[in-house]
């Protein structure tokens, strides 16, 4: 897989429910990690920090429990999600979205292994990069 875009949905602690609810509709292989898994064992352990649904049709899902001390705030929980093992190219992407945007998360290596980074680009629209080990 070179690289992939789709939505990934931020909730008010309901995301295993809410990704759960999406797999009945379209089917698919549910994946759901918890922060406890990251090594958060206080509050809010048991919420999921990032979920994955891969339907038989090709769409994708992705959403996660909004974390413990960060803002809800209905109609602004979507945000675009590039993500793929083709570091060079999705660089390229996330210099171009974030050059005149503001950056949140800067670009780097994370507490799971990928790169990743999240801005908002000039029209205010919220972008994750995570760019992961090239599959074999």
């Amino acid at each position: 897989m070179a690289s992939r875009l789709n939505p990934y949905i931020s909730f008010n602690g309901d995301a295993r429910e809410a990704m759960e609810f999406y797999k009945s509709i379209f089917g698919g292989t549910l994946a759901l990690s918890t922060f406890g898994e990251f090594g958060n064992d206080g509050d809010g352990a048991d919420k999921i920090m990032h979920g994955m649904l891969e339907t038989d049709d090709g769409y994708t899902l992705m959403g996660a429990d909004t974390p413990p001390g960060m803002p809800y705030n209905p109609g602004d929980n979507i945000t675009v999600s590039l993500s793929g093992d083709d570091g060079a190219v999705l660089r390229e992407y996330w210099e171009k979205l974030s050059g005149t945007g503001s950056v949140s998360v800067p670009l780097e290596k994370q507490m799971w292994g990928d790169e990743f980074g999240a801005c908002t680009d000039k029209f205010g629209i919220s972008w994750m990069v995570n760019i992961g080990a090239p599959q074999s």
